[in-house]
C-alpha cells in the first residue's frame, strides 16, 4: 500500500465519519429531489452533528478515529504501564518531576505545549537526555482548540511537531488534544502529520483537585497492564503543603506500580 492510499484508508477508517458523510449527501438529494421532506433531511444532519459534537467531547471516545485509551495488548501483558504528564515543561515543576522518576528508575512521556519548549529548550532536551519521551500536546494549548478548522488545527500541531523536533532532535510520534477535547478534523490532520492520538485509560484530575490521596486513588484503582494514567507538571492545583499535588502523588504512583510487578515505559517503548 502506498502513502497516497494508506491516507485514504486512514482518512475513512471511522464508520461514523463515512456515516456522516453519507447523511449529508442524503439529505441534499432529498432536498433536491423531495423538497417537503427537508424538515427530515434537516432533522437527520441535527442529529448527525450532536453525535460528532458528543464524540469529540469524549476524550478516550474512538468515533473519531484510531485512539489509544490502552498500550498495545502485548505490552500490557509484559506488565508495561505508561504515565503520561501533561502541559509543560515547566521551569520549577518539571525538573522536580525528572528527579522523582530517575529515583525510581522510571521513564515517562511527557505532552508538551510547543511554545513552552521553545522558552525552556534546555529542559526539554535533557527531559530526552533522561531517556523521556517529549510528544505533541499541541503549540499553544488553546481552549478552543476543538473548535477549529482543518488547517488552523494543523497549523497548531504542525509548529509544534517542528519546535520539539528541532530542538531535542527527537520527532514526537504522539498526540494528545488540549483537555482532550476535538473534532472530526482532527484525524486525516493526524495522519497527514504522522502522529497518533493518544489518551489515558484514567485520569486524576490533578488539575482541579489538590488531594493527593484521591488522585492517587483515582489513578491505581483497578492498576494493570496496559494502563495509561495521565497527571500534569503545568497547571496543576497545589496541594495543601502549598507545592503543585504531583509532587505527592508521582512518588506513590511509582511504588504503587513497582509493588504491583508493573513496569512504567514511554508510549514509544510500548510500540516495540
Amino acid at each position: 500500500m502506498n502513502s497516497r492510499d494508506a491516507k485514504k484508508t486512514r482518512l475513512w477508517a471511522s464508520p461514523i465519519l463515512a456515516g456522516s458523510a453519507a447523511v449529508h449527501v442524503g439529505a441534499a438529494a432529498s432536498v433536491l429531489l423531495q423538497p417537503p421532506y427537508w424538515p427530515w433531511a434537516l432533522g437527520a444532519v441535527a442529529a448527525n452533528h450532536a453525535v460528532l459534537t458528543a464524540a469529540g467531547l469524549w476524550p478516550r471516545s474512538r468515533l473519531l478515529g484510531p485512539n489509544w485509551t490502552r498500550l498495545p495488548a502485548a505490552s500490557g501483558a509484559r506488565g508495561h504501564v505508561a504515565i503520561t504528564i501533561d502541559d509543560g515543561p515547566d521551569p520549577v515543576v518539571t525538573p522536580q518531576v525528572l528527579a522523582q522518576l530517575e529515583a525510581h528508575g522510571a521513564r515517562a512521556s511527557f505532552f508538551c505545549v510547543g511554545q513552552r519548549v521553545e522558552r525552556h529548550p534546555e529542559l526539554a532536551r535533557d527531559m530526552v537526555r533522561r531517556g523521556h519521551t517529549l510528544e505533541n500536546h499541541s503549540q499553544r494549548h488553546r481552549h478552543n482548540f476543538s473548535l477549529l478548522g482543518p488547517a488552523a488545527m494543523k497549523a497548531e500541531i504542525a509548529r509544534a511537531q517542528e519546535g520539539i523536533s528541532r530542538i531535542t532532535g527527537s520527532a514526537p510520534r504522539f498526540f494528545r488534544a488540549p483537555a482532550g477535547l476535538r473534532n472530526p478534523f482532527l484525524d486525516p490532520v493526524l495522519n497527514s502529520l504522522d502522529l497518533t492520538l493518544a489518551s489515558w485509560t484514567r485520569r486524576g484530575f490533578d488539575t482541579v483537585n489538590g488531594n493527593a490521596d484521591t488522585i492517587h486513588r483515582r489513578l491505581t484503582a483497578s492498576l494493570r497492564g496496559g494502563d495509561i494514567l495521565l497527571l500534569h507538571d503545568s497547571n496543576a492545583a497545589l496541594a495543601p503543603s502549598g507545592r503543585p499535588v504531583i509532587l505527592d502523588v508521582l512518588p506513590r504512583l511509582l511504588e504503587t506500580v513497582r509493588a504491583r510487578g508493573l513496569t512504567p515505559v514511554t508510549l514509544r517503548a510500548a510500540l516495540s
